[in-house]
């Protein structure tokens, strides 16, 4: 009899084994994301995007046979968290992570993907990323000097700025995007009277911005995160310095919005496209999925960028027939034309570095709402 029940048994497994869309073996995607902390909603958006990618993949069998596991991490936003993180998942068996929201944290993960050969996909743009001579990582997103060059040109050329500020907070994304800001505007013969830094998460920024109030300037560029932006925003408009202002891409999101209050009028946002304003059929489909599961849309463009990483590392390892992630990232670096991505074509350089760039200034209406200030 227990013979009888062992054959059975064994012939159960055989049979599943056969079943279309089951597979002995699972793709586990790692989410190495802030989803806890300052900048939670983003992190938390993130990892929707990528269970919802994950759900939708597997209703349809799967990737070549392999069920979608989804392992996140949260990082909180800091290094070391991210360091941790990128150990914790390298040993669950992750071939992908997607993540992180900060270049900072995708920093600190970096080299420990890159010695197991999981492949990265994030949205940091600190230059510095794509510059390590990794192949497993590959920016979802664009570089500090893609929106640097454009926020030069918006503020010289555009608005005739005579006198900027550029500030920035001490993390690598922040400080590298003030940078070359600042060295941006100089190239094209702008004026920066002042190169500031703040601390994040410091809350009182009002000794930093009395001193910019006596240098009488006409523009505050501001390179850091949005958790910032709102309050620094609220103070200057409090302390009467009439200058406008303009937020890096980080500060694209509802919560500066909701910190910087009715200061929140006025200010100006440079970014790609929001979620609404895109054009695609794939976007417009998977944004009414996101809304339709979630009950909400998703909190910045940044979500999205980050399921197109996602869809790119899954897409190139089905042109390859591979799980091999050497395979897929030599694929998506040498891709003669580009992939229909949620947020636009997508393509990659040979150093990991995404292709083309299409940025926006944004108007913050007395609603809160967006309008297109420029488009280049």
């Amino acid at each position: 009899m227990k013979r009888s029940i062992r054959i059975i048994l064994a012939t159960v497994a055989v049979a599943m084994l056969a079943v279309p869309g089951f597979a002995a073996e699972t793709l586990k995607v790692g989410v190495q994301a802030p989803i806890t902390g300052s900048y939670a909603n983003e992190g938390q958006g993130i990892q929707n995007s990528v269970e919802l990618l994950a759900e939708q993949i597997n209703a349809k069998g799967g990737v070549m046979g392999r069920m979608i596991e989804v392992i996140p991490c949260d990082d909180q936003g800091t290094a070391m968290a991210a360091a941790i993180c990128a150990k914790d998942l390298v040993n669950k068996g992750v071939s992908m992570v997607i993540g992180s929201y900060t270049s900072t944290c995708a920093q600190a993960a970096q080299k420990t993907y890159f010695n197991a050969g999981v492949l990265q996909t994030s949205d940091g743009t600190a230059d510095d990323l794509t510059q390590h001579g990794y192949w497993t990582f590959l920016r979802n997103s664009f570089p500090n000097s893609a929106e640097a060059d454009y926020a030069a040109h918006y503020m010289i050329n555009v608005k005739k700025y005579k006198r900027i500020v550029v500030i920035s907070d001490f993390s690598s994304y922040a400080d590298g995007l003030g940078n070359a800001v600042e060295a941006a505007i100089k190239k094209a013969g702008g004026n920066v009277i002042s190169r500031d830094k703040i601390k994040a998460d410091s809350q009182n920024f009002t000794p930093v911005l009395t001193n910019i109030k006596s240098k009488h300037p006409d523009a505050i560029f501001f390179a850091g995160y949005y958790t910032d932006g709102g309050q620094l925003r609220a103070q200057q408009v409090a302390l009467g310095i009439k200058a406008d202002f303009i937020g890096g891409d980080a500060n694209d999101n509802p919560d500066f919005v909701k910190l910087a209050g009715s200061a929140a009028k006025g200010a100006f946002l440079i970014n790609v496209p929001t979620p609404s304003m895109l054009p695609y059929k794939v976007a417009k489909t998977f944004l009414a999925d996101y809304k339709a599961k979630y009950g909400t849309m998703p909190p910045s463009i940044w979500t999205i960028m980050n399921a197109d990483g996602m869809r790119a590392i899954i897409y190139a390892m089905e042109q390859t027939g591979s799980f091999d992630t050497k395979k897929a990232a030599d694929y998506l670096m040498n891709m003669s034309e580009p992939m229909p991505g949620i947020t636009g074509p997508l393509q990659f350089a040979k150093d990991g570095n995404r292709i083309g760039s299409s940025y926006m200034t944004f108007e913050i209406q007395a609603d809160g709402s967006y309008k297109v200030d420029y488009a280049q």
